[in-house]
Order: structure tokens, then C-alpha cells, then sequence
């Protein structure tokens, strides 16, 4: 997906952007992700006064992840909001002014998208999919899954620094 920064800023007409990218390598290695079907991107391309170039949208897919209590496979589905700015620069690591909006200043005239597109979607991922809010998750001493059947394992913690106080009341 790639945008030609001098042309966009150079014209009054916003540019559409419709792809669909295959996100497989970006979750590869990911433990609470079995696979991800393909992102579509929706964006729109618009330039402004200062050459800068604001580009929003929406991601759309799905990615199968695990639950994060039980284990479950979990289809989840990915919906994210696109929105950030670029301006061509002869110095590309300049930092924004105050009261500036924040732009990522581009040394070359071609932008490849895809990058800025793949973090998105990794920091819009939920940190842990549950597959329903009454979801009650494994047994932490036998592993049986309590949403199917209650295993009668006593799962009561007494913390070691006061257990010397149950021993007192036993008398």
C-alpha cells in the first residue's frame, strides 16, 4: 500500500485505499493466537495546508485467539479505527513543535502504509481474550475446565505468613 507523498500534497483530491493484507506473519509466534484471516483497510488519504498528508480509516478482519482463561478457541473480531499524519522532510527525525499535531515526518516520496497498518492492529489486540464474562477457567490444581463440570478440588488459599493462625483456633 503505497502512497506518493508529493503527488497527494500537490493535489486537492482525496485518494481511497482499499487492500486486504495478510497479517499472518505479524501474529506468528503470538502463544494466544492460533491464526488471523485477512485485514481489510479502508482508508482515505487527504492532503492539507503544509504539505501534510492525513491519512484515516477503518481495519476490519478477524483473528482466532484462546481464551485466556479456559483455552478455548475464541474468533475475535478485529475493528479498528486508522488515523495518522505524514509530511515529506529532508530531515525526517525532526520532532514536532508545540501545539503541532503529530506527524511522522517521511525522508522519501514514496510511503509504504503497511508498516503504520501492522502496528495498529498489534496494539489494538486485546491483551487477554476471555470467550464469555462467566467463563470460570481451569482448575489451577487439576486443569479441569469448571465451566464444563466442578472438579471438588480445594482451590482456598491461606496466605504462609498467617497459617500459623489456623493451627490456633483447631484447640
Amino acid at each position: 500500500m503505497i502512497l506518493q507523498l508529493r503527488q497527494l500534497a500537490s493535489s486537492d483530491r482525496p485518494v481511497d485505499l482499499h487492500q486486504e493484507l495478510d497479517i499472518s506473519h505479524v501474529i506468528k509466534g503470538r502463544k494466544d493466537t492460533a491464526g488471523a484471516g485477512p485485514l481489510k483497510a479502508d482508508l482515505r488519504a487527504a492532503s492539507s495546508e503544509g504539505g501534510v498528508v492525513h491519512v484515516t480509516g477503518n481495519l476490519a478482519g478477524r483473528s482466532d485467539m484462546f481464551c485466556s482463561r479456559c483455552l478455548k478457541p475464541v474468533s475475535h473480531k478485529v475493528d479498528i479505527p486508522f488515523e495518522e499524519s505524514f509530511k515529506q522532510s529532508d530531515h525526517p527525525d525532526s520532532e514536532p513543535e508545540d501545539g503541532e499535531e503529530e506527524v511522522t515526518y517521511v525522508a522519501e516520496d514514496q510511503l509504504n502504509l503497511v508498516p503504520y497498518i501492522e502496528e495498529a492492529l498489534l496494539l489494538n489486540l486485546p491483551y487477554a481474550v476471555i470467550c464469555s464474562d462467566d467463563c470460570k477457567g481451569l482448575c489451577p490444581i487439576c486443569g479441569t475446565d469448571r465451566n464444563e463440570r466442578d472438579c471438588g478440588c480445594n482451590t482456598e488459599r491461606i496466605d504462609p505468613r498467617l497459617a500459623s493462625l489456623g493451627d490456633f483456633f483447631k484447640k
